[in-house]
């Protein structure tokens, strides 16, 4: 449960980061304290919200159009000639750049894991047996959107993509109307992450309560000094967060080696090790076993080459 609250805390600063450094700083040109600021009141009408299901839904709308428009404007400059062959390998040469290819890892594990609110949603449903369709329709909706936007975004900038795509939507895009185009895929996302953060705002918050309340008789719903105590306190530990953590890449390579490794691999694994009911095989057991070794081996190096280049980025 702590890990899981984990990966949920940090989720929601990744989500400040990207408010802070691709919507107000680039898009009003604000300072970073007034961008988050701005934002968190923003994002304060939607998180004491009843009902999530409208906001949810135009989310998902804006993440489409900001998708739809990055994919037309790559297209354009395909048509026009504007875009060159980008290199489809990565360059080793030497073990440090062998260590760099396992920091993509721990980024992939964060991106699909978001196990953490399946239960909360699943509670939301009338008919329950509903969330088998709601997580399929899911995955196949994030995994197109996280695909495309890879993809697109490679193609339009190359080797110049930046840890965070929506940066590189501050530059001359050399077509017609691209600083209009910046705007509206900066404004989109930007307001798409706005309604994206009161749904995994709230996870965090039940979570947090039951954790720390266990023995309270009352509901958080019913309890408004708890529910304002708790969810001031985590908007401030947020807004903190997103202003002094660097970018967006260190939290996305440290909770992906940590916190969604184990929620993915290693709990499960010693679930079906521990095998309360008598029913794993000999072949089951063996790869649990695999599953974590592989997981603790592989994300000790990524964090070990995140570690390494923090430390000589701040030597240069």
């Amino acid at each position: 449960m702590i890990i899981c609250q984990y990966s949920l805390f940090f989720t929601q600063v990744k989500i400040g980061l990207s408010m802070k450094s691709s919507f107000v700083a680039k898009l009003f040109g604000l300072c970073p304290c007034n961008t988050t600021s701005m934002t968190n009141l923003a994002v304060f009408s939607v998180i004491i919200a009843d009902s999530l299901r409208f906001t949810s839904a135009l989310s998902i709308g804006l993440a489409v159009l900001f998708l739809i428009i990055a994919v037309g404007i790559s297209i354009i400059k395909i048509i026009s000639g504007g875009i060159g062959m980008p290199r489809l390998f990565p360059v080793i040469t030497d073990a440090a750049s062998v260590f760099d290819l396992f920091t993509v890892v721990p980024v992939l594990m964060t991106a699909y894991v978001c196990h953490y609110n399946v239960q909360s949603i699943e509670n939301e449903l009338e008919d329950s047996s509903r969330i088998r369709g709601v997580v399929r329709t899911s995955l196949t909706l994030c995994s197109s959107v996280y695909l495309l936007t890879s993809f697109f975004g490679f193609l339009l900038f190359g080797e110049g993509v930046l840890d965070d795509v929506l940066a590189n939507f501050d530059t001359d895009l050399g077509i017609p109307f691209g600083c209009a185009l910046n705007d509206a895929v900066r404004l989109s996302y930007a307001a798409h992450l706005v309604l994206v953060f009161p749904v995994i705002f709230y996870a965090l918050r039940l979570n947090v309560d039951g954790l720390i309340f266990s023995s309270s008789r009352r509901p958080l719903v019913v309890d408004n000094l708890r529910f304002s105590s708790v969810t001031i306190a985590f908007v401030l530990i947020i807004f903190l967060g997103a202003n002094f953590i660097p970018n967006i890449w260190v939290i996305f390579q440290f909770t992906g080696a940590t916190g969604a490794v184990c929620i993915a691999f290693i709990f499960p694994a010693a679930i079906a090790l521990r095998d309360r009911y008598n029913i794993a095989t000999k072949t089951d057991t063996i790869l649990a076993i695999l599953r974590i070794v592989l997981a603790v081996l592989s994300n000790a190096v990524a964090i070990y080459s995140d570690a390494y280049a923090l430390i000589n980025e701040k030597k240069a």
